[in-house]
């Protein structure tokens, strides 16, 4: 069943085509079928940021989930101009329109990336979720910036949101809190902060709670497959770190057989 995102036509008894696939599924019957990287659901805003055009015909990313298998069909960019005008996509008529506006060629090599990201990011899930128990696939770098409640976390979190860029990582922030303890207005404004600018910066914020931070971090950074951890210098004072152990260290213990890069950041005091 081809385009698998498009409408069917008025009077179907189903509005999607994917609809008739889960019909023809629910009967026991295997589907083969395409679709365009544009027509993600989830990716929809940034194809439209991409492309500056919000694509109208769209299908649920569980219908991509679901999928016993996807195979990605890769052609350059050039390969796709070709056979636009060669007149296999298109009527001849919208042939030049569609090479000036959606099908440009910075457009098609931001397309083609999006779907290697894809299916690559299909792939490592495969992997993390195999029964091969303690070990990973981690084929993308992910970028976990921990947050507290001192004033210069917003410092660090910019510090590792150039990071993840630089990377071209995905990009967490994880705060963890103590149970028995209860932010101030400031520190609640603070972490208020913290989660806008991570999600300004395209990356998923984290909030949770625990006696142990240290131990929670690693567990977050095992739990999310991350490969850098990126914290600030230690605000304890020198008796404390005597004491205790530095905070610094008991993470660097926690994730010493994880494969995980941890990162000291100065920040301003």
């Amino acid at each position: 069943m081809d385009e698998l995102a498009h409408t069917n036509v008025p009077g179907s008894q189903r509005e999607k085509r994917y609809q008739n696939v889960e019909v023809i599924l629910s009967a026991g019957i295997d589907v083969y079928s395409t679709v365009n990287i544009q027509h993600l659901e989830s990716l929809n805003d940034l194809v439209a940021r991409i492309t500056g055009v919000v694509v109208r015909e769209r299908i649920p990313d569980y219908v991509l989930d679901e999928a016993d298998a996807v195979v990605v069909i890769d052609v350059t960019p050039e390969t796709l101009e070709e056979r636009l005008q060669e007149g296999k996509i298109y009527a001849p008529e919208k042939i030049e329109q569609s090479l000036k506006n959606f099908f440009q060629r910075r457009n098609l090599i931001a397309l083609r990336e999006l779907a290697l990201r894809e299916v690559a990011d299909t792939v490592e899930e495969e992997g993390n979720t195999s029964s091969l128990v303690g070990q990973t696939c981690n084929v993308h770098e992910r970028v976990l910036v921990c947050v507290s409640t001192y004033p210069d976390s917003v410092q660090l979190l910019r510090r590792g949101a150039r990071i993840a860029n630089y990377m071209n990582a995905r990009l967490y922030t994880v705060f963890v809190g103590h149970p028995e303890r209860f932010l101030t207005k400031e520190e609640s404004l603070h972490i208020d902060i913290c989660e806008k600018l991570c999600r300004e910066f395209s990356g998923e914020f984290l909030h949770f709670k625990s006696q142990n931070i240290a131990k929670k971090i690693a567990q977050v950074a095992i739990d999310y497959h991350i490969t850098q951890i990126i914290i600030g210098e230690s605000q304890q004072s020198s008796w404390r770190r005597w004491l205790k152990g530095s905070f610094t260290q008991r993470l660097m213990e926690l994730i010493r057989h994880q494969k995980i890069d941890l990162h000291i950041i100065a920040t301003e005091k």
